[in-house]
Formats: structure tokens, sequence, C-alpha cells
């Protein structure tokens, strides 16, 4: 989806005769979606190939699209390497470097929750925190992000000595209801909206963690004297971190599969919806869809902004959205590979109703199977690359006017 505004400047050829687009005010922006963030790493993957050196000044992330900000804003080489260690985390991840699946610690879990559920809560001295331990995942992405103290050093030293300009990864107070954005930057200032805030941070492990913990499912993150959980929560504008760090074209990745009219699909499920199918439902409105209509506000408010004079918009300035998407239903896909997960946590999500839907798009957010994943990967490069000549014309542009952050 692009915004209808004039053309902008051609790409420029190198030495090596490819194309060396002068991005200045590029913003990258990667929504959640669990283990379909691994969708994105293929579209990132036919950028890298095109734009081996490209530069992204502006990178921002929320819930498992937070994991992809974190290493590519910390990564110290060049485009197409940071794609690649990206590539390889995600080819290379299985379920147990996510959240322990064996039996004994899904079993324990279980009983403590039907305990704290029976005892209504009296004398419960250590309550359950979430369905699963994800300490797993701390663990993996301290080593993947080369975290030192838990740091991502990366960052800093990129806004000192690369072309990163400021990273922001949402999160959602479960203290005060709140989005919070946390940023780190050169010459960021802070923003307050309603129900929403950002601050000024040098950023962790432990705010990737917080931006990736689905509710419930996975335990909440200790930052301060806060707790905080998955980012698409409440972050009712994911545009929005990307405008205030100062891009003026975006480049968004989701992960929602945008389906055709549904008089000419069969329906999902037969009778009685199972919890599976309502959680699925659930977590694509409150992950994936405010994406899409973020993205049709600033559509609208470019449109707009063409009938009013330049010296009455008050500080605005029209905004270049590309937004790529899956052709692909990624929840009936992982139907297909859900018999490959560990027995135990198969029969949890069994237990769920994941086999009576032909697309369970629950079990697509913690379906952490490499053959899963890499397939995504695949698809996320195949429409890339079928959307080619938009995205090559959308990277090589150079933005005019300066930006500003009225209104956003």
């Amino acid at each position: 989806m692009t915004a209808n505004l004039p053309p902008l400047a051609p790409l420029v050829p190198d030495k090596a005769g490819l194309t060396s687009p002068r991005p200045s005010n590029l913003g990258l922006v990667m929504g959640g979606g669990g283990a379909r963030a691994a969708y994105q790493v293929g579209v990132l993957r036919f950028m890298a190939r095109r734009f081996p050196d490209l530069c992204v000044p502006y990178i921002t992330g929320v819930s498992a699209g937070a994991i992809n900000a974190a290493l590519m804003a910390s990564h110290h080489g060049t485009f197409i390497q940071a794609v690649d260690e990206l590539n390889h985390l995600w080819g290379h991840l299985t379920i147990e470097d996510v959240f322990r699946v064996d039996t004994r610690t899904l079993v324990k879990n279980g009983f403590r929750w039907l305990r704290q559920l029976a005892s209504g809560g009296i004398g419960t001295t250590d309550p359950v925190k979430s369905l699963v331990d994800t300490q797993p995942l701390r663990q993996y992405l301290s080593e993947v992000l080369h975290a030192v103290d838990g740091e991502l050093t990366g960052i800093s030293y990129n806004l000192e000595h690369g072309c990163l300009r400021a990273v922001a990864l949402s999160t959602s107070s479960y203290s005060t209801g709140q989005s919070v954005t946390w940023v780190q930057g050169s010459e960021i200032k802070e923003w307050e909206r309603p129900q929403r805030t950002a601050r000024k941070t040098t950023l962790g492990v432990e705010h990737v963690m917080a931006s990736a913990a689905l509710p419930l499912f996975f335990p909440a993150i200790q930052i301060g004297e806060e707790w905080y959980g998955d980012g698409g929560v409440r972050l009712t504008a994911p545009l929005s971190p990307a405008l205030h760090l100062g891009a003026r074209r975006i480049l968004a990745i989701s992960t929602r599969y945008e389906r055709p009219d549904r008089s000419t699909v069969p329906t999902d499920v037969h009778g009685y919806p199972p919890p599976a199918q309502v959680v699925g439902a659930l977590t694509n409105a409150i992950f994936l869809d405010l994406l899409d209509h973020d993205a049709v506000r600033l559509e609208r408010l470019n449109r707009l902004l063409e009938f009013v004079p330049r010296e009455e918009r008050e500080g605005l300035a029209p905004v270049r959205l590309l937004t790529l998407r899956p052709s692909r239903d990624l929840g009936r896909l992982a139907g297909e590979y859900e018999a490959k997960l560990p027995k135990a946590f198969r029969f949890l999500t069994r237990g769920l109703g994941t086999k009576q839907t032909r697309s369970p798009d629950f079990l697509s957010l913690i379906l952490f199977q490499p053959d899963y994943l890499r397939a995504l990967m695949d698809i996320g490069e195949e429409d890339a690359e079928n959307r080619g000549p938009e995205i090559e014309d959308f990277l090589g542009a150079e933005a005019s006017a300066p930006h500003s952050q009225a209104g956003i």
C-alpha cells in the first residue's frame, strides 16, 4: 500500500553497477505475530540481496518484531550481514529455544494453575505467572544479540559509528495500562499521547523480552518498578513511533494475511468455535489488525494534505508508506506443521481445539518449528520478489520536505 504522492528521486548507480538508495529518512516498522515474525526475515532477505548496503536510520519493532528490530539495530555489520544473522537466528530456532516444553514442566505448571484457581488465590505465596517458562528465550536472545550484562551494546555503537539514528521497542504496561515505547537514539524527544508514551533508555534484552511477552502465555517482565507485556496489546498507532523518531518514508512489514471475500472462502470451523479459534480471533484483533487501521489513517491524512496549502498545514507533511504482507494464510499453513510439535505440548494445543479449525491462528503464534519458520521466510522472500519493482522504487526514493512530529 503506498500513498498517492508524486514520484521521488530515482536510484543512483554505484561503482559496482548496483543501485544504492539514499534513505536519509527511511523507517522500518516490524509488527508482531509471534512465530510469524519469521515472515519478516524473508522480506528482508530480498531487500538485502537487492540493497546489500542499505542504510535504515529508524527501526521500530513490537512483539516478536522487536526481536528482529533489536538485531538489525545492534548488528555491527552491513545490512546484508545483519539480515544473514537474522536468517540464521530464525532458521535454527526451535521451540525449546523459546520455552520449556518437557512434560514435567508443562504438567507442573498445569497443576499450579489448577491449584491457584481452586483455592481462589488464598494462601498463594508464589502465584503462577504464565503458562510456559521463557527462560530459554532470554538466554538465547542474550547470546544472539551479543548482550553485555543485558545491554544491547551494539545499538550504542551503531548510533555513534553507523547510519542508525534511533530505535524503538514498544511494550504494554500492566501497571498503568499504557503503551510504553522505549527509545534509544540521538536528538530524540519523548512524547505523550492518550494512553501511549515514550521513554528514553538504553535498550537491553529485558525490553525485547517484554515486548514479545504474549499475555498469560509468556510471563510479564519487570522493568524498573513496573511490569510489562506484549507491546501489541495497547499500541493503537503502530506507525507512530517511526514518525516520532523522524521517518518520512516507512516500510512496514505486517504478518497479517488479508483474506479475500468471505463468500468465496470456506469457513475455518464448523459448529461451535473451539477456544483456539476464539483466541486466534482475539490475537489477530489485538496484535495484527491495528497496523492496517493505522495505515488507512495515514493514507487519508496524506490525501487531505494534498488539498491544504503548505503554509496552512501546521507542520504536517505527507509520509510515504509501503506495507508488505503475506500472500498466504499463515494460520492455515501452521496446521500443516502441527503434528511435529513435542508430544506434551501438542496434547495441550489440541485440547484447545487446534485440530477443529482450518486456520489455527493462535497456533501460528507459538509454532516455533524450524520447518514452519523456514517456510515463512521463503514465503516472505517470494512475496517481496513479486513486489520487487515497487520495493526498489520505494527504497530508491529521496524524500524532500522536512519532517514534523505535529499531530502524530
